[in-house]
């Protein structure tokens, strides 16, 4: 037993010398200095000869110190005691094109292709030496020509690996597609590879190769595969109309009926503000489908779709259809959600507040699963800040949290326990739970808490009466009370009374934001242009210039100044959360092909 013991360390300890050598090696051979890895490499390969790596390591190290000749012996010795190994004539040819003697080096290359013929088991190894001296052609020949002689054979993932990078755009995509055909396990890895290339912009070039692949392929071989394909990329496009087509007949040749595709549909639709193409999914689901609580739970998507779409002049009819639907259906825990919604409405656009107090202490008395019985109570909290009933507001938050312990929920409550305390004007306690909050699991809650934060520590250390502070969220309240009339006033009194202190450009950018609301565009521009030109250097500057971007491309239809913005986001704000969605817009109105 001592003496099994004394291998298997003995064993450890010499594997363990080995790797700290061969890093060593690859150490220096990164660092430029040959001669040194070539030592080791020596060193290593001498007690270990059949190792690949301290082989390969020994030649790389001669070609660098520009030593073919001891190259080209070691390849030739090696190729003459392995079996006459294929994939060394392509090291051999390396080693020659490294000389510029490219008419030899093509032709081991010629040679070590020919080989596959008789070896089809030495295809891949040769193939990945091709790829390793970036050889493209010559590997995706290797590749081809094994699948050719081994049906069996499937190298479709190294090739659309390969074509991607040789800008092979429409062989990539067929051969992705052959593997999820094969094997639905590819489908995560080739979708992953098609985002790369897929934009929302229709005439894009590989947004057109994609599209007639599909096509031809659903013409030949008519499988759902291709259908749900066609979806998907629609749904990039953003052209919902054509994507419900292609869920539509999913779901008349699928086995299981199921609605599921298109209600996915309609919610992406929704998101997307194509409210049109969701109203015209649900509808056609609503039909097809007799069941009562699929129909409760689609009308309510529909009143949702109006209601985000509306104006006052239209809340007459929504509050009717709201207690059309609940009078149909009841005031049951089936309807708990509706209820919630139906109380948001009264409170935020009604301003019938003390109605939706009362319904939601009502969906209280009938709520048995603590899950929805957290949600009614976050409702009725964020109610009773709208009516400034903070205290009670408190409490409600915090019975939350104890509902809902591990559960996102309860740190979006924390968050509005901070939120609330801000407004009632306790500072000290709101940052105490921000704070607690920055390292909070949701990056959403984390950021808001941050930014809530800094704000408050901001404009305490100059004033510490904490005067504009208090005007601040009082502006912030009356926004949060839909009273963006008022609120805009406070803002203004802010930027009259307090000029020049730090709550300045806060003000600026909430006072925009309101002006965006109210479709008074070109007032918000003047607010984000002054952010821009006064506050250049501070925290909200990037904010600011992404926003007015966004304002330029989608409400004054201005696309070079939106160019220009998107393109001092990339240039001036790197670390910036909208440099990505910057760079992405940028490249669309530039006319940028891809990548």
């Amino acid at each position: 037993m001592r003496c099994f013991l004394f291998i298997i360390l003995f064993i450890g300890a010499t594997c363990g010398l080995f790797a700290q050598s061969e890093q060593l090696a690859r150490n220096f051979f990164d660092q430029g200095e040959f001669e040194k890895a070539l030592k080791v490499y020596e060193r290593l390969y001498k007690e270990n000869p059949s190792n690949t790596a301290y082989f390969n390591g020994v030649v790389a190290s001669y070609q660098q110190m520009e030593e073919f000749e001891k190259a080209h012996e070691m390849i030739v010795s090696r190729l003459n005691s392995s079996a006459n190994n294929p994939s060394l004539l392509v090291e051999l040819g390396h080693n020659y094109e490294l000389q510029d003697n490219e008419e030899r080096a093509n032709q081991l290359y010629d040679e070590a292709l020919l080989s596959i013929e008789g070896r089809p088991n030495y295809a891949y190894i040769i193939a990945r030496s091709f790829e390793q001296y970036n050889l493209l052609d010559y590997a995706v020949k290797a590749y081809e020509r094994a699948m050719d002689l081994n049906t069996d054979r499937n190298y479709n993932l190294q090739l659309a690996r390969i074509y991607g990078e040789q800008g092979k755009i429409e062989e990539m995509f067929s051969n992705y597609l052959d593997l999820i055909e094969g094997d639905m396990k590819f489908y995560g890895l080739a979708n992953r590879e098609f985002n790369r290339y897929i934009t929302d912009d229709p005439q894009a070039e590989a947004n057109i190769i994609f599209r007639k692949l599909l096509l031809k392929r659903l013409q030949e071989n008519p499988v759902l595969l291709y259908n749900e394909m066609l979806s998907w990329l629609f749904v990039q496009q953003n052209e919902y109309d054509k994507a419900f087509a292609q869920e539509r007949a999913i779901y008349r040749r699928g086995d299981n009926s199921s609605l599921q595709g298109l209600l996915n549909l309609a919610v992406m639709a929704r998101e997307a503000k194509a409210y049109d193409a969701a109203r015209e999914i649900m509808d056609y689901a609503i039909e097809e489908s007799p069941s009562r609580t699929f129909n409760l739970q689609a009308r309510h998507f529909l009143l949702n779709l109006k209601l985000e779409t509306s104006t006052p002049d239209s809340y007459a009819e929504i509050e009717t259809e709201f207690r059309n639907l609940l009078q149909e259906f009841g005031y049951t825990p089936e309807t708990l959600q509706l209820q919630i919604d139906y109380a948001n409405f009264m409170a935020f656009e009604l301003g019938n507040r003390e109605g939706a107090i009362e319904m939601l202490k009502k969906v209280t008395e009938i709520t048995s699963s603590q899950f929805e019985l957290a949600k009614v109570k976050m409702a009725l909290a964020d109610v009773l800040v709208v009516e400034e009933k903070f205290n009670e507001a408190l409490i409600y938050y915090s019975q939350v949290q104890n509902l809902v312990k591990n559960d996102e929920i309860a740190q979006d409550a924390r968050f509005k326990v901070a939120k609330t305390s801000y407004f009632k004007g306790d500072f000290d306690w709101a940052k105490t739970q921000l704070d607690i909050l920055k390292k909070s699991t949701s990056q959403l809650i984390a950021n808001d808490a941050l930014e809530l934060s800094l704000l408050i520590s901001d404009n305490s250390l100059e004033d510490s009466t904490q005067t504009a502070l208090k005007k601040y969220a009082r502006a912030d309240l009356l926004a949060f009370q839909k009273k963006n009339s008022e609120a805009i006033s406070a803002l203004d009194s802010i930027l009259v009374d307090h000029k020049g202190e730090k709550i300045e450009d806060e003000a600026l950018l909430s006072q925009a934001k309101l002006y965006e609301e109210e479709q008074n565009f070109k007032k918000a521009e003047g607010n984000y242009l002054e952010i821009i030109n006064v506050y250049g250097d501070d925290i909200l500057a990037d904010n600011a210039t992404y926003f007015l971007a966004e304002l330029y491309a989608n409400q004054l239809q201005d696309p070079e100044k939106a160019k220009n913005y998107y393109e001092q986001i990339i240039f001036n704000f790197a670390d910036s959360i909208y440099f990505v969605e910057a760079r992405k817009k940028y490249r669309m109105l530039r006319g940028d092909s891809i990548e």
